[in-house]
């Protein structure tokens, strides 16, 4: 389980440098030990290691990375399909800056909803809300 906290401090410390050293990897730990691990379900993907995960609830993607390494090979694409799988509908946050995210999130049909200034993250960095509700099906 500890991996996972690794995974999330590698990715996000390569594609968010400008928040790199925000938590210690104990910090870390602890976070996913007392809130991700109570409160949502995690999947991982494995390549002899876990290289990526996701942990979502009822209705959130709390968490999604993918080391870099691994990144454009369709497992952040698998691990979404198992939250979309299990919820109808899906809200997220990620940073205004995080353009790579951005992309990933719209292309898998998430639609941005509201933006604000960060004042209410940890971060204090504009974020952006974003919302996947399958098309309804037209029946003939």
């Amino acid at each position: 389980m500890a991996r996972v906290a690794v995974v999330l401090r590698q990715a996000f410390d390569e594609r968010l440098p400008w928040l790199a050293g925000i938590h210690t990897p104990q910090e870390d730990r602890l976070f996913f030990e007392n809130h991700v691990y109570a409160s949502c379900e995690v999947w991982g993907a494995v390549d002899a290691d876990i290289v990526g995960f996701i942990a979502f609830r009822e209705g959130w993607v709390d968490q999604l990375y993918v080391l870099p390494g691994y990144q454009n090979r369709g497992i952040g694409a698998a691990l979404l399909g198992a939250a979309k799988a299990a919820w109808p509908t899906l809200q997220l946050w990620t940073f205004q800056k995080n353009m790579a995210a951005r992309h990933f999130y719209e292309k898998h049909g998430f639609t941005a909803i509201r933006e604000t200034d960060g004042r209410d993250n940890e971060e204090r960095e504009p974020d952006i809300l974003y919302l996947w509700q399958p098309q309804a099906r037209l029946e003939s």
